[in-house]
């Protein structure tokens, strides 16, 4: 592990929740999570093995309860997703989600993600990275745990191909202003809506889930922004 790395992981932007499962959650687990899970310790991911394809790839880092992401995967058979998650529950609806709508185009880790994209992504081999709706942090001592800091941006891009997509979603203004501002700065990325400008809502984001409903009934605006790669 690289002295980058270990610097990242020093402030981690999750806190781990002992939440319940549901009986259904747990029974996803034990069932799916070993036929459709992937962990750090199997190394560098060899996407064509894992998917038994070639396609474009799909990284979502957070996904939650998984709606958005079994909703795109739905929509887009022939493209391959991996989720990042660490809320069992989330996982657990995922997995559920999967068997019932019997998609076999998503695998998903149960990791922090600087780990996944440091020890388990290839370099340029990514598509699309989303991250929607991170966890805000809106308190101002917070803020340094904010997922979406220079360095994380920077280890993304590492693993995004020539012309790849970050995807990123937040319904905090601040946290949204801060996100333009980092990618901004970034020399080889190009915002696709003009220099400053937000994006319109993506056919990525298929659904409005719970969590975006929840900020909508607050009065929340839901900021968008898609930064592309540019070529070397």
């Amino acid at each position: 592990m690289t002295n980058d790395s270990s610097m990242m992981r020093r402030i981690r932007s999750f806190v781990r929740r002992d939440s319940r499962l549901t009986d259904s959650q747990n029974h996803a687990l034990d069932a799916f999570l070993p036929q459709w899970g992937l962990t750090i310790e199997d190394g560098m991911i060899d996407f064509d093995h894992v998917f038994q394809r070639k396609a474009p790839r799909v990284l979502e880092i957070g996904f939650g309860s998984g709606a958005s992401l079994l909703s795109v995967a739905s929509l887009y058979p022939d493209m391959d997703f991996v989720g990042i998650e660490t809320h069992r529950p989330g996982i657990g609806a995922l997995l559920s989600g999967m068997q019932a709508n019997n998609l076999h185009n998503i695998r998903v880790y149960y990791a922090d993600a600087v780990e996944v994209l440091n020890q388990s992504i290839p370099d340029n081999s990514l598509d699309v990275v989303q991250i929607f709706f991170p966890d805000p942090w809106p308190k101002r001592r917070h803020h340094k745990r904010r997922l979406i800091q220079p360095d994380f941006v920077l280890s993304v891009i590492k693993k995004l191909k020539p012309q790849g997509v970050i995807h990123l979603a937040t319904d905090w203004k601040h946290y949204a202003d801060q996100m333009m501002v980092v990618l901004s700065q970034i020399s080889n990325l190009l915002n696709q809506a003009g220099k400053g400008a937000f994006a319109e809502r993506s056919l990525h984001r298929p659904v409005v889930t719970k969590f975006e409903q929840q900020g909508q009934r607050a009065g929340r605006v839901i900021w968008e922004l898609q930064f592309i790669k540019r070529m070397d």
